[in-house]
């Protein structure tokens, strides 16, 4: 088996009767971005969180930003899947990343229910669990992972 089959066969078989693929860590993730050229992340956080907070440093072919959530007002993005449809095809991996890993199982789940063949969450997400002082970036997450991202 390929680098890329044994980090899918494990990101199945963390699957606890998810409604897709599986899940893979962030670091699972840059890896298979690195190995693939055609393997797709996809960004569900908002236009103001990639701004204000920052974003993954991979290349462009193989980023893709559809929001989940509309900013401000937080309300649900009813273009998700036609904007989804603009970025990727079908038979891809995607890789659906948020801030800690809820609103991309979300897109991971509504993608798959409408044809998607290989849908994975990240785990933990981009920036990760709060700490005890309630901040993010320190416990677990893409930028405390230490791969590469830009921004604030």
């Amino acid at each position: 088996m390929s680098k890329i089959d044994d980090i899918l066969a494990l990101a199945r078989s963390r699957s606890k009767d998810w409604p897709y693929a599986g899940a893979v860590t962030p670091q699972e993730a840059y890896e298979l971005i690195a190995a693939d050229n055609a393997v797709k992340l996809i960004d569900v956080r908002t236009h103001a969180e990639r701004d204000w907070v920052g974003r993954v440093a991979i290349p462009e072919a193989q980023h893709g930003a559809v929001q989940w959530t509309i900013y401000p007002g937080g309300i649900a993005n009813h273009e998700f899947i036609e904007e989804l449809n603009s970025v990727v095809r079908k038979d891809q991996v995607i890789l659906f990343l948020c801030r800690s890993g809820v609103r991309s199982r979300g897109a991971a789940k509504l993608a798959t229910e409408h044809g998607y063949l290989h849908c994975y969450d990240i785990l933990e997400g981009f920036e990760g669990d709060k700490d005890e002082r309630g901040h993010r970036k320190n416990i677990n997450g893409w930028c405390k992972a230490d791969l590469p991202w830009t921004g604030a």
